[in-house]
């Protein structure tokens, strides 16, 4: 395997963003901004502008489905970091989140490599490594998901884009780094992501109750950051799990309600009361267009606790992060200062 570019002001060439108008993005943007690195972000005419505030990045619209359009805007870009995605548990057309997954990420591959840039960051996820078999001790990279055996259309989508990078780099001398975001919570979540709309719901009251699950939390800033790490010192094929804390839901629910103000919730649902439950949330989707809150694929993983480590990427990369109750209290923050929490105070 290749080693990483090394670290300085040598390695400071354009840098290509995708997924700068979602969560991850904006952070990702801030921290290459920061490092000095010359940003351009490829967005969707139709995605929100909200988080879009600089006044140095240059924005070129395009869709990563759109072969022409990734390769129009990878032009006389020396990196690669791919962090869009559409990140949705459910859709009217599930399929459709493993195509545009799956195909948008081959696009901008190829066309990475076309350019000849030097770096790819690939933003994969947790999603394609098996959960712990115990419940109890975190999993890492040496344990893949096949698309078999993932569950759910978007853990699906990450595992068969995975390969695609992989491929890639075994074939064609795609020279990317994978990186494995585990649960990113802080500021900016604009859409919000399944896990924004937990802390949201939670905030507001609206979560008496919950399932014997787990997740590994970090704080969004923290897994840009990595990033950049991986730029500069990931090996060339290799996967970097970028995590936090593994913490049960109950506790983290337990955290919200404390800096809210609220009383924590106590009862613990079977699983068996909430699958009809996300049946309904789901069949009320296709009639009013919004996302469910509960999903059928979402009950099916909760049964897993996705607890994970991030000691490769801490050893290698120098990756750190910060406790997940910074991230929580940063995201809950945002989330009253955008307008999403009407009457909560801290």
């Amino acid at each position: 395997m290749a080693e990483a570019t090394p670290s300085g002001s040598s390695d400071l060439g354009p840098v290509l963003i995708t997924g700068a108008s979602g969560f991850l993005g904006p952070a990702l943007v801030d921290v290459f901004r920061n490092a000095g690195f010359p940003v351009r972000i490829m967005v969707r005419a139709t995605s929100p502008r909200t988080n879009l505030t600089w006044d140095d990045v240059e924005v070129v619209e395009g869709d990563m489905r759109d072969p022409a359009a990734c390769a129009a805007a990878m032009r006389g870009q020396r990196y690669l970091i791919h962090a869009a995605a559409d990140y949705r548990l459910w859709a009217p057309d599930m399929e459709e989140i493993v195509r545009t997954n799956r195909d948008g990420t081959r696009n901008l591959m190829r066309a990475a490599r076309d350019e000849g840039v030097e770096r790819v960051v690939y933003t994969s996820s947790v999603a394609t490594i098996k959960p712990p078999d115990d419940g109890v001790t975190p999993s890492d990279e040496t344990r893949p998901l096949t698309p078999e055996t993932a569950i759910g259309a978007y853990k699906r989508s990450k595992v068969v884009a995975e390969r695609v990078v992989d491929e890639m780099v075994a074939e064609s001398g795609l020279p990317a780094v994978i990186v494995n975001p585990s649960t990113p919570i802080g500021p900016r979540d604009v859409k919000p992501t399944p896990t924004g709309r937990i802390i949201q719901e939670a905030a507001l009251g609206k979560m008496p109750a919950f399932v014997d699950t787990g997740l590994n939390l970090a704080h969004v800033d923290d897994v840009a950051a990595g990033h950049l790490l991986a730029l500069r010192k990931g090996r060339i094929g290799e996967k970097y799990i970028l995590g936090g804390e593994n913490v049960l839901l109950s506790q983290m629910l337990g955290d919200i309600a404390g800096m809210v103000g609220r009383k924590p919730p106590t009862v613990n649902l079977p699983r068996a009361v909430v699958y009809p439950i996300a049946f309904v949330s789901e069949q009320m989707a296709r009639i009013t267009g919004k996302q469910p809150f509960a999903t059928i694929d979402g009950i099916r993983m909760s049964r897993y606790r996705m607890f994970f480590s991030d000691a490769k990427a801490r050893a290698e990369l120098g990756y750190t992060a910060r406790p997940y109750r910074e991230g929580l209290s940063d995201a809950i923050d945002w989330f009253r200062a955008a307008g999403y929490l009407p009457g909560v105070s801290r």
